[in-house]
């Protein structure tokens, strides 16, 4: 496997008041986030290695596990809990920052349960997160370790849902926000990143956006929320186990489902949620794990389950921005493999096509969300999905801020 090359390039200083600049206006909530004290679990330990167990302690650094990437692996690293707490599904923080994320609504489908001939189709309503998207439940993660460790700023790679999510949190919590993004950010994004006074660095490719963001975590005071390495390791580790409670919540609402359905870019919430339903079996809440199926827009994890290599490069076009991208994780294949799962691959024609049936149904859904009922069509044509099945599909955001929303076949 090829080295994770080393992007110590440098980029515009930070600014020597990262934590000030922020608009007038601010609430007070914001002013006074940065005296709120997270409480850390007691029974968190430290981070463990997806692959090969080691444990290391919690660290604002995402370099996944040494050992491994001595040995060619490139593998990132999870929160480790001590055994024995009343917490079925631990979290890192028993008091973390939230702006009221979680517990998004899940509800039946049943003309198109009736449609696919499946017994039950359910959608787990993420767009109902504050920002609009599941990102809220890595960022409240993300920002509780930033205040419990001191930094000052957030820093990150995103053009989508995740800068929107990071610039929200970051004013709310008194936390200056720095966002690497395309040069082709969508603007109904960038306008709500300016307006709350997230700072922008515009770059071409991922190269450009991931070295930003490593070379700022070398300053001390900044937090990676997002992932910076080549090959791809995934978002920051306790970040990422914001996303465990979703599991949890779909067994509370509408009790465990055969299959799971979400598009996927680099795989932190198709992880999440695996390694929820992981923790529920593992207290005996549930008697078997779901199958997790990651969508994605053109084939990658499809590519690497079929034989092809894990630290690969596989670049397509799309217009699913999120769920857009050309890298694997070994969170991805994890969640895919560990579950009995896999990838499925809906283009962007089928995807618009699955739009409209959503529509139709009164669901609004951004295109990489509708190309999880492209691939329940697909899984059930196949008969993988079984007629007797409860079938979950994450809606990750609705259709508001996609930019390719209108489809024009809706529009004429």
């Amino acid at each position: 496997m090829t080295p994770s090359p080393v992007l110590d390039f440098k980029f515009t200083a930070p600014p020597e008041r990262p934590a000030q600049t922020y608009l007038p206006g601010r609430p007070l909530a914001g002013v006074l986030g940065r005296s709120f004290m997270p409480e850390r679990n007691p029974r968190l330990q430290g981070l463990q290695c997806l692959r090969c167990d080691t444990l290391y302690p919690v660290t604002l650094a995402n370099d996944g596990c040494p050992a491994c990437r001595q040995a060619g692996f490139h593998v990132g690293l999870q929160a480790s809990y001590r055994p024995g707490g009343a917490d079925v599904v631990p979290m890192p923080y028993v008091q973390g920052f939230s702006l009221g994320e979680g517990n998004t609504p899940q509800h039946d489908i049943p003309e198109l349960a009736k449609r696919f001939d499946i017994a039950r189709l359910s959608i787990k309503d993420e767009s109902r997160n504050p920002t609009g998207s599941p990102k809220d439940r890595l960022t409240a993660m993300g920002v509780a370790q930033a205040l419990d460790a001191g930094a000052h700023t957030l820093v990150l790679a995103s053009s989508g849902n995740t800068a929107v999510s990071a610039a929200h949190y970051a004013w709310a919590a008194g936390l200056g926000c720095e966002v690497a993004t395309y040069e082709a950010m969508p603007a109904t994004y960038a306008r709500q990143l300016d307006a709350l006074g997230a700072r922008r660095y515009v770059f071409a490719d991922n190269t450009g956006r991931w070295g930003f963001v490593r070379e700022r975590s070398q300053y001390p005071g900044y937090f990676a929320l997002s992932n910076y390495r080549l090959p791809a390791l995934g978002s920051a580790p306790l970040g990422v186990e914001g996303y465990k409670a979703i599991a949890e919540e779909c067994l509370k609402d509408g009790g465990l489902p055969d299959h799971v359905v979400v598009p996927t870019g680099r795989g932190d919430m198709a992880w999440g949620i695996y390694a929820g339903f992981r923790d529920l079996l593992a207290a005996g809440r549930i008697a078997r794990l779901p199958r997790m199926w990651l969508v994605e827009p053109f084939p990658r994890l499809s590519r690497v389950l079929e034989g092809g290599a894990l630290n690969g490069s596989y670049p397509g076009r799309t217009a699913q921005l999120s769920s857009a991208g050309a890298t694997v994780t070994y969170l991805q294949w994890q969640a895919a493999t560990a579950s009995g799962g896999g990838a499925v691959v809906v283009g962007d024609d089928e995807a618009r096509a699955a739009r409209r049936l959503l529509t139709a149904a009164g669901v609004s859904a951004e295109l990489a969300a509708a190309a999880g009922l492209g691939a329940v069509r697909q899984l059930r044509e196949a008969e993988t999905i079984a007629a007797d099945a409860h079938v979950v599909l994450v809606l990750t955001s609705d259709a508001s801020s996609d930019p390719s929303w209108p489809d024009r076949a809706v529009a004429a």
